[in-house]
């Protein structure tokens, strides 16, 4: 079943002490653009999670969103800078000898956290690849309900293009039924033209049966809608495929067109003309319908 380029996926987990929350969007594009936006902290799941991504979508933009809130995941070290802090403390011992009396030596442990660069804090060194999979199993799960809207549209535009085949099917047919008519009426007109022109019922049944041959070839459209029947059957069978067809279908519809266009011109009659013009608006229809399939 075709799926469409358009969908949307969430997914929202708590997994070691990180709450993630993962949206992916996607529009239609000619190529595949994915791109992943998240906190700089971990940009080295990029790769992992395009990856990922890659794997469910052949075509469109698709946007994957991520917000990551720590819930004390992270563990804070507190460090002390402990040549700096034997420095102060000697500097400080210094100052209390040049005073004199005049100069206590009170340094408490306080004192010094206060000083610049004595106390150092730092964040406990993270496990990459297990940040990593968190991240890819979250959006593993938005991407299945990102795929499931997908195939519901698919669903959706196979069967309007499915009414469509058949409106278009029903066209040709009556497209052929009139066709041989037309040269009938043609060799009708053309006999009666000859007798009121000589006068006469005496007429050359040869050069009317030349002239109705000619005719026949110039409006003959066989040939076009053998090949329109071939078209939307071909049409058919990628609407059942379970592979990426839009590209395909997108030349196959221009082709359509063009089989359809060659009948227009054939054909002076206003029936089907009629009935052309009609089989050409359902083919626009499809085609706009085809541009939203991956």
């Amino acid at each position: 079943m075709v799926k469409s380029m358009t969908g949307y996926g969430r997914a929202r987990e708590t997994r070691n002490g990180r709450d993630i929350t993962v949206e992916v969007r996607s529009v239609n594009n000619r190529y595949l653009d994915c791109t992943v936006k998240m906190p700089r902290a971990y940009i080295f799941a990029e790769d992992a999670l395009k990856g990922l991504a890659q794997k469910y979508a052949s075509r469109g933009k698709v946007d994957v969103f991520i917000t990551i809130d720590s819930l004390g995941a992270e563990e804070t070290v507190v460090a002390v800078n402990e040549p700096l802090a034997r420095s102060y403390i000697g500097a400080m011992r210094q100052l209390a000898e040049l005073g004199g009396g005049m100069v206590k030596d009170t340094c408490c442990a306080a004192d010094l956290a206060r000083l610049p660069d004595v106390l150092t804090v730092t964040k406990a060194e993270e496990n990459l690849e297990e940040v990593s999979g968190d991240l890819c199993a979250v959006l593993e799960n938005a991407l299945k309900a990102y795929t499931s809207m997908r195939e519901t549209e698919g669903r959706r535009l196979a069967e309007d293009i499915y009414g469509r085949l058949d409106t278009i099917e029903a066209l040709t047919k009556r497209v052929e039924e009139r066709s041989p008519q037309t040269v009938a009426e043609y060799r009708e007109k053309l006999l009666e033209r000859m007798r009121e022109a000589l006068q006469s019922a005496t007429i050359d049944e040869s050069r009317i049966l030349t002239e109705a041959a000619i005719f026949a070839d110039k409006v003959a459209v066989d040939e076009e809608t053998v090949r329109l029947r071939s078209h939307l059957g071909q049409l058919r069978e990628m609407l059942e495929s379970d592979t990426p067809v839009g590209r395909k279908m997108d030349f196959l519809i221009q082709e359509v067109n063009r089989e359809a266009n060659t009948v227009g011109s054939k054909c002076s009659d206003l029936q089907i003309a009629r009935d052309v013009v009609d089989l050409k608006a359902e083919i626009e229809k499809i085609r706009e319908q085809v541009q939203n399939i991956e």
